[in-house]
């Protein structure tokens, strides 16, 4: 939290970075089988889809810089 009492705001890309290595942690502490699972999927205007299963599924777009996608 900051000083204002509220939650700080948080790219799309660094919460789903946060879900992925949360899940995974709760998958080693799980006393029995898991497994997770990352769809990554591209859309229009520069953006892509994540999709992180593991039991649930958590979905998040993330702005990709146009820079990094490549056209072949």
């Amino acid at each position: 939290m900051d000083r204002t009492g509220s939650q700080p705001i948080v790219s799309q890309e660094e919460a789903c970075s946060q879900r992925l290595l949360k899940t995974f942690r709760e998958l080693l502490l799980h006393d029995g089988y898991g497994d997770v699972a990352v769809e990554v999927k591209l859309l229009k205007r520069g953006q892509k889809e994540v999709i992180i299963k593991s039991g649930k599924q958590y979905r998040y777009v993330v702005d990709v810089p146009e820079n990094t996608l490549h056209k072949d």
